[in-house]
């Protein structure tokens, strides 16, 4: 009787070690199937980047990059996690380590990688602009000083959530330059990298959303003259500049193609044009990639 009882405590035994077993290969299969790719697969600088991350059965997907903060969404099937973010067009070429981590159920996945990032060769350039611009009086400088900060205040604040669906789309129905990038030498003296992607839009050529969201800054500028900025959400947003006319307020949610203003001359230019910008997390994209890049799948 007692030989039996001990058997079937064996065999009791057993029984639930096999069962922790599978639930333990069931957890492990998870995290094998793990996965992260970069689209474009050939990171350069000014690169904006689709983050796709596999992971199934994660509650939350947490990542970093060249010291700024990757904030990831979860896909439509569940199981795959996105963040649309980049490397600045000033920003270091060489090995980099993207830092991603996916939580389960108390525990953590180190799904960590290193990303080489590649030169963008930009052309040099030379323009003339008013004299104030390259060397601004005291008045001029305590503008573009009070204007710094509320422009760092502006943009230390995002939707907590992508604001943005589908692609992107260009905001003028003008040809675009391939300016972004290019090292530009003002009146001979001031030098400083272009950000942004310029348009040869005429005076009063109708501007647009790139893409859904809401307006955080629509006023006129020193620098960047009547400007609209717009966030996207997890620290993505678009920037249109020297326009004629501002067509939107601050505060007020857009959707892809919505009119924002007119394009224009104000600030500092050398003539009419609209200047398109994407910043994300402080650093500067190229929107002509982005405006290439699918994204329909994610959102």
């Amino acid at each position: 009787m007692r030989d039996e009882l001990w058997q079937r405590v064996v065999a009791s035994a057993a029984m639930w070690a096999l069962l922790g077993t599978i639930a333990g290969a069931d957890g492990q299969a998870d995290g094998a199937n793990d996965a992260v790719g970069l689209t474009p697969a050939v990171v350069q600088a000014g690169s904006p980047e689709l983050i796709r991350v596999v992971a199934a059965g994660a509650q939350g997907v947490e990542g970093e990059w060249l010291g700024r903060k990757v904030e990831f969404f979860r896909g439509r099937d569940g199981e795959t996690w996105y963040a649309l973010a980049g490397v600045d067009v000033e920003g270091a070429v060489g090995a980099s380590t993207l830092r991603i981590t996916a939580r389960r159920g108390g525990g953590a996945t180190d799904l960590s990688r290193s990303v080489e990032i590649h030169p963008a060769h930009y052309r040099t350039g030379k323009l003339t602009v008013a004299p104030e611009f390259v060397e601004p009086g005291p008045e001029e400088l305590a503008r573009i000083k009070a204007e710094s900060e509320l422009k760092a205040n502006v943009f230390a604040e995002s939707a907590t959530e992508p604001l943005w669906t589908g692609n992107f789309r260009a905001p003028v129905n003008a040809a675009p330059t391939d300016s972004f990038g290019t090292r530009r030498t003002f009146n001979g003296e001031l030098e400083s990298v272009h950000k942004g992607m310029d348009f040869r839009a005429a005076t009063g050529t109708v501007v647009r959303a790139g893409n859904n969201g809401v307006v955080v800054l629509a006023r006129a500028l020193y620098f960047e003259g009547n400007c609209v900025a717009i966030d996207h959400g997890l620290g993505l947003y678009t920037i249109s500049m020297h326009l004629s006319r501002i067509d939107v307020k601050e505060g007020q949610r857009v959707r892809t193609g919505e009119e924002i203003g007119l394009s224009g001359a104000t600030g500092r230019v050398t003539g009419p044009h609209l200047h398109w910008a994407v910043r994300w997390e402080g650093a500067y994209l190229d929107p002509a990639k982005l405006l290439k890049m699918d994204l329909s799948g994610a959102r």
